[in-house]
């Protein structure tokens, strides 16, 4: 599942409870669709590993690119000395070889630290939006069961009072029930 599918099940959550009907008497409560919320969420939950394993090959694409580097200017290094020793062991011609190396290796440093940060920042920010998105849909999930939970218990004592109510009545006008 790719970031695009996580983000629009996420909108999809999102859209379901924004547009979802008001709970009368009530301005800041709706009722949603619970099973169709809770199947997003799941969809949202199985989409996080595919997010997190593209993380990863990242990080790895990054590992193996540095150390493919670290290959590559070992060799350019060898070649160098090997090319100095074999021409000419002037003083001059080396320190320029070592020189052109050290630039190398510098180079290859820098472009490596650069890919780890633009990685690191990248899955960083890719991971804290995933877990902001769950958070916010887990919050709204758990409020919406606080909000279920108020309406079912007032709805039952609803009930309670008004069979009380008609157990009094009886009791007042037996009569009146045969």
């Amino acid at each position: 599942m790719a970031n695009r599918d996580v983000e629009h099940l996420l909108d999809m959550l999102y859209e379901m409870i924004d547009g979802a009907k008001s709970v009368p008497l009530s301005s800041d409560r709706c009722m949603i669709d619970r099973d169709q919320a809770l199947d997003l969420l799941d969809e949202i939950k199985a989409g996080l590993p595919s997010e997190l394993k593209r993380a990863q090959e990242l990080i790895q694409a990054k590992d193996d690119y540095v150390a493919s580097a670290k290959r590559e200017v070992g060799r350019m290094m060898q070649r160098a000395e090997n090319d100095v020793k074999s021409k000419v062991s002037d003083s001059e011609v080396l320190v320029a070889a070592r020189e052109r190396g050290h630039e190398i290796v510098q180079r290859a440093e820098e472009r490596s630290n650069e890919m780890y940060r633009v990685v690191n920042e990248y899955t960083e920010d890719a991971l804290r939006r995933t877990e902001e998105a769950i958070q916010a849909a887990l919050d709204e999930v758990k409020q919406s069961r606080v909000r279920f939970r108020a309406a079912s218990a007032a709805r039952r004592q609803k009930d309670r009072e008004e069979l009380s109510r008609n157990a009094k009545n009886l009791d007042k006008n037996p009569d009146e029930s045969l």
